[in-house]
């Protein structure tokens, strides 16, 4: 539920508007965030240090769900909402969200530049009586280290001159089942005011906030929620190895599984998982408590069997050939779907582009099919364009990574071999699975 600022349950998102809000960062967390502060806040200002990604916004170019683009038309020329790079437009806000990536380098290490300049600009333009809410998983402690102790250092006393709390995203993209406003949000403040007067701010997106009593607390629940996904996929895929050797279907398995009302959450196998949160998110608690020589070999495992999984699905599609008596040299082999997820343009993470480099190193003329990414540059620096219109008689394989809402897959019927690794497909008739 909602709270205002005297810790009062608020009546509901219509009946009060917080004062102005900035919205730090305009990726898939941010532009969302401030669409949905529309009609919320007296005004809101979206701030971007990417021009690019601000042009794009205001051209609409942008991946969004159907509500937030109505949103976004609807807002064109309204002047309580603007976009800037300027960052002392943060000095004008009551309450600052930030929604910066923080992502992992090619070691897995925590790349932590964009939250920190997010965070030393949010700082730099601090004034007394703002509200300051960072988003960005991040490992534990982040809030106080790089928001509580610089205020501090520039003289505001958090829970009297700012406040200052956690508030973890929960953005699903390209799901339009989880709503922002039905998607309950934990909030975790510097003190007891700080949580109360973020809950108020953060309860104008949903219907239900529930507050815990520290950044600390917020931030480990946001490392817990992935992590826990992390592992029920791993474990997934490795159960999809089980029943391949028992010769029974995962897919059937698992929803029969998923009958149990209770102890059982169900998960399904894939190519491998991408995106800006498994993939990254887990590595943060890790490399903090590497640092304090905590072993946790269930998420170390976890982590490896995720990222090994592309490489199953390589050793998969040189089996599917060899199998028809195909070597991988020279064999075209077409992934159909490049970015990590269905309905969504985003290849962060995506396991297609470490599979299409390692049927590449294999000897494979490798392409790609998808409507929503006309380009991609591989781990390994390869530049490849979408195929406009495949064949399915011009390959020699087809595998399928992921499967689009509203899109034509029927020239997959004509390839001789599929190799579905989403175990969903049902447009092939000469179906293998990884």
């Amino acid at each position: 539920m909602p709270f205002s600022p005297d810790g009062q349950p608020a009546a509901g998102k219509g009946q009060s508007r917080v004062g102005p809000v900035a919205v730090v960062g305009l990726g898939y967390v941010g532009l969302p965030t401030a669409l949905g502060l529309l009609g919320s806040a007296s005004r809101v200002t979206g701030l971007d240090v990417s021009a690019d990604r601000l042009r794009a916004i205001e051209s609409g170019d942008v991946d969004l769900s159907d509500l937030d683009r109505a949103r976004l038309a609807a807002a064109r020329g309204d002047e309580s909402f603007r976009l800037t790079n300027d960052s002392a437009a943060l000095a004008e806000a009551d309450a600052v969200i930030v929604c910066v990536p923080t992502p992992v380098d090619e070691r897995r290490v925590p790349d932590l530049s964009a939250v920190r300049g997010a965070c030393q600009t949010v700082v730099a333009h601090a004034h007394p009586g703002q509200t300051i809410i960072l988003t960005s998983t991040s490992f534990v402690g982040t809030t106080r280290q790089l928001l509580v102790e610089p205020l501090r250092g520039r003289g505001l006393t958090v829970g009297t001159d700012v406040s200052v709390a956690f508030s973890p995203e929960r953005i699903d993209p390209g799901n339009p089942d989880h709503l922002q406003r039905e998607t309950p949000r934990v909030v975790g403040g510097t003190t007891g005011e700080c949580g109360r007067r973020a809950a108020w701010v953060i309860g104008q997106l949903t219907d239900s906030v529930y507050l815990v009593s520290s950044p600390e607390a917020a931030e480990l629940t946001k490392l817990y929620e992935n992590i826990f996904r992390a592992v029920t996929l791993a474990l997934a895929n490795e159960f999809s190895d089980v029943c391949a050797t028992l010769g029974l279907d995962p897919i059937e398995v698992t929803l029969a599984a998923a009958t149990k009302p209770y102890g059982f959450l169900a998960a399904f196998p894939g190519p491998g998982v991408g995106g800006h949160c498994i993939p990254c998110d887990p590595h943060y608690l890790l490399w903090q408590l590497r640092e304090r020589d905590r072993p946790t070999p269930l998420i170390e495992q976890a982590m490896r069997s995720i990222h090994a999984r592309p490489a199953r699905v390589v050793e998969r599609a040189t089996e599917v050939l060899a199998g028809a008596g195909h070597s991988p040299t020279g064999a075209k082999v077409i992934v159909v779907g490049a970015s990590y997820k269905a309905g969504v343009s985003d290849v962060r993470e995506s396991p297609a582009l470490l599979i299409i480099d390692g049927l590449t190193r294999g000897g494979a003329d490798v392409g790609y099919h998808d409507p929503l990414v006309p380009a991609v540059q591989t781990p390994e620096g390869r530049l490849m364009r979408s195929v406009a219109a495949p064949s399915g008689a011009d390959w020699d394989l087809a595998v399928i990574h992921v499967v689009h809402p509203d899109t034509d897959y029927s020239w997959v019927r004509g390839c001789p071999r599929v190799l579905d690794a989403t175990y969903l497909f049902d447009c092939a008739t000469r179906r293998s699975v990884v």
